[in-house]
């Protein structure tokens, strides 16, 4: 890497590893400003985990997610523990610390079922918290969406970083905080924005190119058809939404709820032959409960073609799937990640749906974000360890 490369990753590794994001206070091994990860692959300092389970200490929800969970959820997160007795009370140098951090690995361990790891990029200090993933593909270039300085990334096919861009402050580019990515195909980088409720577009050079704001509550996952039409699940709202607009001008022509009553949608995916449409919605936590999700899948019509909870699959599979992210191959099946047994499980096609089959049975910790690539790879967003894992079929 160029040293301006490696400064880059060096700026993103001090903004974005060593303090909490909600206090912004820097981490330490001591009981207050310990770093914590909650199971939805955040991480907050101990003081902050307690701040918002509130007096009672039973449920908190994650600042930047909002996702549930309990105090006793959490644990130790021993990267940055690791960093941290790297560094040592003299602060040392990051750079030496992080070592190749945010560089290119390549890895031969099998993955079962004919898909085999073959390239991982990101980690700790390149990506942070990453939360979103789609593949351009004409270009075979990853943009990624993480909390980093730079909120979007993107990434060439050999895994080296081409662009920063996307600032986090409040400018009329500027992105407060990422919840999904897609790339269109006449080469545009749309964003959803949880943190002003708004979608952005970019070109490949960082350019903002459009803002829409209005009408939004809470706009979450986001596909791009073969038309570069955007469709995205707005989770407050419950309604899934076609965007049509004319990305080179930079003019917004229509915007339009095509799915209501829907509840908590998140992920998405279109499928680029068919049309169809599936939706992951989160459902509310009964109880103790810590809530589930459900694939609901929709004819290009939005007519409904099948859905199955997290209870139905249970019977049919042998293990709870809490599902998060969402994709179509290309032969049109269905196929998603699930953190409870931390694997890709492919669904199948739609007048076929639900079957089993792990595509993805090791090696992921977190797994939140799921593209295919022109050439079928698979790529999959581990927020666990904040990486890229591309995998090829042997």
């Amino acid at each position: 890497r160029s040293p301006q490369a490696g400064m880059a990753a060096e700026d993103e590794a001090e903004l974005g590893l060593l303090e909490c994001r909600v206090c912004f206070e820097p981490y330490g091994p001591d009981e207050q400003r310990r770093p914590l990860n909650l199971p939805c692959g955040h991480v907050l300092c101990r003081g902050c985990v307690g701040a918002l389970a509130g007096a009672e200490r039973r449920r908190l929800e994650c600042p930047f997610c909002r996702r549930p969970c309990g105090p006793a959820e959490t644990s130790d997160c021993r990267p940055l523990l690791q960093l941290l007795e790297l560094l040592g009370p003299a602060g040392g140098g990051l750079a030496s610390a992080l070592g190749r951090s945010g560089g290119v690995a390549a890895a031969l361990a099998p993955a079962g079922f004919g898909l085999q790891l073959r390239l991982c990029l990101g980690g700790w200090g390149s990506l942070v918290n990453p939360t979103g993933v789609a593949a351009c593909r004409g270009s075979g270039r990853l943009a990624v969406a993480h909390d980093g300085k730079k909120r979007i990334h993107v990434f060439g096919p050999s895994g080296f970083c081409l662009q920063r861009f996307g600032e986090r402050g409040d400018a009329g580019n500027d992105i407060k905080y990422p919840l999904d990515v897609t790339v269109t195909s006449d080469g545009h980088v749309v964003v959803t924005d949880g943190g002003d409720c708004s979608v952005k577009a970019f070109d490949f050079e960082g350019r903002g190119v459009l803002a829409v704001r209005e009408g939004f509550c809470l706009p979450w996952g986001l596909d791009a058809t073969h038309k570069s039409e955007v469709i995205l699940t707005d989770s407050e709202a419950g309604a899934l939404y076609r965007l049509t607009a004319d990305f080179q001008r930079g003019e917004l022509k229509k915007c339009q709820m095509i799915r209501s009553q829907l509840v908590s949608p998140r992920a998405v995916a279109v499928c680029q032959t068919s049309g169809a449409v599936v939706v992951i919605e989160h459902l509310k936590a009964q109880g103790p409960n810590k809530g589930s999700t459900r694939v609901k899948i929709l004819s290009a019509e939005m007519d409904l073609i099948g859905q199955m909870d997290s209870f139905g699959l249970n019977l049919v599979f042998p293990s709870r799937i809490y599902a998060t992210s969402v994709a179509f191959d290309r032969e049109g099946r269905v196929v998603v990640t699930d953190v409870c047994s931390q694997a890709v499980i492919c669904l199948g096609k739609p007048g076929e749906f639900p079957i089993f089959n792990p595509l993805i049975s090791h090696g992921l910790f977190y797994p939140v974000g799921l593209t295919y690539m022109a050439n079928d790879s698979l790529v999959v967003l581990d927020s666990g360890d904040h990486s890229i894992k591309i995998y090829s079929t042997t």
